[in-house]
């Protein structure tokens, strides 16, 4: 293409995503702010992965739920990037299967009222898969942000937020502007998140 049409292109793409979102019911999306805010709230974990630029945007998220939610010592979530910890992931990877790296680490780490949120493109890559059985038997509620058809991931999560385009940037680009949105609304709740926590006897 070269630098010809490099503008016009810009357009199109930023066209594309702006419809994604706009044609979205976004229902889905605020149960789960609502969850994330009841495990700031309770101490409840919540878990993200994904693979590849989802394994990512699962790392950046963890750090917006962290900090950034409330800016404030001590007062943030629980969040844990299954994506984030390369010994643990080449170990596993080695030992058990790249299909197992999450499924592994939720059986140790994750408890009965626990999130779970997935991150993929197809929706139908195997670590994501088991780690959403694993998730189901452990009662942990599971959430996939999916593109394209939404795979089996899409029947196999206990909410889908999916967005039908068939364009893996976009639909990556999804992953961080819903958790973009969910953070803004959550810093806009933390007054409210501390005089809860300052209730909670130590």
């Amino acid at each position: 293409m070269g630098i010809e049409g490099l503008n016009q292109h810009f357009v199109d793409y930023s066209r594309r995503l702006a419809s994604a979102l706009e044609a979205f019911d976004w229902k889905p999306v605020e149960e789960l702010a609502a969850d994330i805010l009841d495990c700031w709230k309770t101490g409840r974990q919540f878990f993200v992965c994904g693979n590849g630029g989802s394994a990512g945007n699962a790392n950046h998220v963890v750090n917006d739920l962290l900090y950034p939610v409330s800016k404030r010592m001590g007062s943030g979530i629980r969040a844990h990037s299954l994506s984030e910890n390369a010994a643990v992931i080449t170990c596993l990877g080695n030992d058990e299967g790249y299909e197992n790296i999450y499924s592994y680490q939720l059986a140790v780490m994750a408890k009965r009222g626990d999130i779970l949120v997935v991150f993929s493109g197809s929706g139908n890559s195997e670590n994501i898969l088991r780690a959403l059985h694993e998730a189901r038997s452990r009662g942990v509620k599971t959430y996939a942000v999916l593109g394209f058809s939404g795979g089996k991931a899409k029947s196999l999560c206990d909410v889908p937020i999916h967005f039908p385009i068939d364009d893996m940037q976009i639909a990556e680009d999804t992953q961080t502007i819903i958790f973009h949105m969910i953070v803004q609304w959550l810093y806009g709740r933390r007054d409210a998140v501390k005089q809860a926590e300052e209730q909670v006897p130590v």
